[in-house]
């Protein structure tokens, strides 16, 4: 066959609008919500969103008009309204970049349905589409599509559409009304409506400060009519109004460059101060400037009381019963990601956990919240001020760095409210403090209050004293007995806690041995190609190149005993006996662990005087081990210009007093250190934190005689390890 060189043009076919229109929208509640975008972008004050279900026109036989109905939707706007030329050469081209460009209407509000395929969302509703529009000018324009012409036709530009246009006396305005038959209108019921309710109040951000003046002048109405009498709604939608009642509130700004301002309050309690926090991300955002409104409810009986007591009222301004209350949480939770007042779908949907909470709460119950719990906002800049990108599909934004950015960011206003909350609760008595498990074990081997009781009941009740004192006896054998059980427990405690203390810096343990094995791994091989060469050569080269693999073998392997002797007294399987620790050593040994780490992010560290102190050796290790790795996390987090970590020890004739621990990064909160929430187990201020590494501290300085806490300070953190048996002396 002759080569055939053409050039040919893409001709979309017929059905491609109807593409555009049913498979890019996710559903008919997504098809209202662009017309309604539609009709803010034409700049108007208000949109009407009217269904009925009326008899069909009466060209047809009696017999066809009792029986069938048609679906009539219309969504009309009192915008500026289209000229012809607009309607020809922009509302029918699909794609359009016009408001891309434009990027702002006449009165400067930012465009919404940028995509230009929001119009098309009209083919999901019904089977025809009748556009009116008046413009500035008073000129009337009219199309008509029959979305079946598309189905017919093989290519798009085989489809004709009549537009008319003519000048009339009528203010400017856009009305689209849509019309099907029963495929369309069997699509709605009550649930539906309920649904399409749902979508539009939190379509518009729940609270109206939160959004300028020009935006809270755009009002969505809504009527029903013709389905059922139970179904006729004509209403003015409106948020939900429980976001004005809360337990804890969170809410202010971060600028793009990462500084802004957090308040927390508490409407739970009478007489709380709203406490302003600081920000400093020390990086940009990366994701633009944020603005959060976040609100936590507690879920218990008597929180649900509570909120009821404070004046919780459904949308039509009825008091509610338990129920109700919890049937409201359940229906209005998520927190919703809004641009220039319109949220984005499906972000702060119920069934939609964009920040993954559920998964969080699962992992520590006691601080964490879960989505069902929270009900808020955040604002986001446009696109090309954010790079927070909205899904063509509608659904969603692309999950690119910004969206990761946000997410991260976000957590962490949230991680600012659940610390607070569980200060609060614990303070209030909501939050029972988990105690130590050897607190516990010793709790239950005390029989002292038994024996106190027994021994006055017996007495009382006319038993002789030796008598008395020989069930008492009784009592001391099984107390001895459950003691001997605990200090079992306690040790097996204290080794798992080594080994959780192990689990914790896995990450750390494999990126230090990991050179080595590598090393292992990429060089030992060679050393038979060395041998070889030598056989066929006798070149002594070869032999150099042996001696010089084994040295540097004999380095890495040492590398890799030091670190498992470094390690040893973590993973031991069997408690060791007390002994005369030199701090120094001991700490520098848990610092060596993290050297490469260190390294990596240029962190030095300090370690002054010395101290001897009677103690198992892996109780030290496990709080110097935790308290390094968290100084690091922090000093990575805050990567600042000197990142350092200073250990003091402070000696009274070579014995203990006590070690001071600090570094230069982001520092423990005041309310933190006052509290001590920072000891309790399951609470943490790392994202993914699990809340056992201080506790765990806590508990190894409490087994040998020493008392773990912080201290005030604007440099960083400062930890304090007292020993207390120099204080007793």
């Amino acid at each position: 066959m002759n080569n055939i060189n053409h050039t040919y043009k893409i001709r979309p076919a017929g059905r491609h609008i109807l593409t555009i229109g049913r498979d890019l929208i996710q559903n008919n509640y997504a098809a209202i919500v662009e017309l309604v975008k539609n009709a803010y972008d034409a700049d108007s004050n208000k949109v009407e969103i009217n269904f009925s279900l009326k008899e069909k026109p009466k060209n047809i036989s009696k017999l066809e008009q009792l029986s069938e109905k048609s679906l009539f939707i219309t969504i009309k706007d009192y915008g500026h309204g289209m000229s012809r030329d607009t309607v020809i050469n922009k509302w029918l081209v699909p794609s359009t970049n016009d408001k891309l460009e434009r990027k702002l209407s006449p009165k400067g509000r930012v465009m919404q349905g940028r995509k230009g395929i929001g119009r098309y969302a009209a083919s999901m509703l019904g089977s025809t589409l009748l556009l009116e529009t008046v413009s500035t000018e008073a000129e009337k324009t009219v199309v008509f599509v029959d979305w079946l012409n598309f189905e017919k036709s093989e290519y798009l530009d085989d489809v004709e559409i009549l537009v008319k246009s003519n000048t009339v006396d009528e203010k400017p305005c856009t009305s689209l009304t849509i019309e099907g038959g029963r495929e369309y209108y069997e699509e709605w019921d009550k649930k539906q409506f309920d649904k399409l309710r749902f979508e539009l109040k939190k379509l518009i951000p729940p609270i109206d400060k939160s959004i300028n003046k020009d935006e809270q002048e755009f009002k969505i109405y809504l009527k029903i009519s013709g389905f059922s009498s139970e179904w006729d709604i004509e209403e003015i939608i409106t948020p939900y109004p429980i976001f004005q009642l809360y337990d804890y509130r969170i809410s202010g700004e971060i600028h793009s460059n990462g500084t802004g301002f957090l308040e927390y309050s508490v409407q739970k309690a009478k007489n709380t101060v709203l406490e302003k926090i600081n920000v400093k991300l020390n990086t940009p955002t990366n994701c633009g400037y944020l603005k959060f409104d976040i609100r936590v409810y507690d879920r218990e009986a008597e929180s649900i009381e509570q909120l009821i007591s404070r004046g919780l009222k459904d949308e039509y301004g009825v008091y509610v019963g338990k129920l109700q209350a919890r049937q409201i949480l359940n229906i209005s939770n998520g927190i919703g990601v809004y641009r220039n007042g319109f949220r984005i779908r499906p972000l702060g949907d119920p069934e939609f956990d964009w920040l993954k909470l559920n998964e969080q709460r699962v992992q520590n119950p006691s601080l964490r919240i879960g989505s069902n719990q929270v009900i808020g906002y955040v604002s986001i800049e446009s696109e090309e001020q954010s790079n927070l990108i909205e899904n063509s599909a509608r659904d969603g934004l692309r999950e690119n760095n910004a969206y990761r950015r946000l997410q991260e960011i976000t957590k962490m206003v949230i991680a600012e409210l659940e610390n607070r909350r569980f200060s609060f609760r614990r303070k209030v008595g909501l939050h029972k403090p988990i105690r130590s498990i050897e607190h516990g074990l010793e709790k239950i081997s005390s029989l002292n209050n038994l024996k106190d009781n027994v021994y006055s009941k017996l007495i009382s009740s006319g038993m002789s004293v030796k008598a008395t004192k020989e069930v008492i006896t009784l009592i001391n054998k099984e107390e001895d007995q459950r003691s001997r059980v605990v200090e079992d427990l306690c040790r097996a405690v204290a080794i798992y806690q080594g080994q959780a203390t192990l689990g914790k810096i896995i990450t750390v343990i494999l990126h230090e041995g990991r050179r080595s094995l590598n090393y292992f791994r990429n060089e030992i091989p060679r050393i038979n190609k060395f041998i070889n060469s030598f056989y066929k050569t006798n070149e002594f080269k070869y032999i150099d190149k042996i001696i010089d693999i084994s040295k540097k073998t004999m380095i890495h392997s040492k590398t890799l005993s030091d670190l498992f002797a470094r390690l040893d007294p973590l993973a031991a399987g069997k408690r060791s006996t007390k002994k005369t620790i030199h701090l120094e050593q001991t700490i520098s040994e848990c610092f060596s662990i993290f050297s490469q780490q260190m390294k990596n992010n240029q962190i030095s560290y300090e370690i002054r005087g010395d101290g001897v102190i009677n103690a198992w050796k892996e109780d030290i290790m496990a709080i110097f081990t935790n308290l390094i790795d968290n100084s690091i996390y922090w000093l990575i987090e805050k990567n600042n210009d000197k990142m350092k970590i200073n250990i003091d020890i402070m000696s009274e004739n070579n014995k203990l007093r006590y070690v001071d621990i600090k570094d230069t990064g982001t520092g423990i909160q005041s309310f933190l250190i006052k509290n001590k929430d920072i000891f309790e187990p399951q609470f943490s201020t790392k994202p993914q934190g699990t809340g056992i590494g201080l506790s765990i501290a806590g508990e190894a300085a409490e087994r040998n005689g020493l008392k773990l806490t912080a201290l005030e300070s604007n440099q960083g953190a400062y930890f304090r390890l007292i020993n207390m048996g120099i204080e007793d002396e």
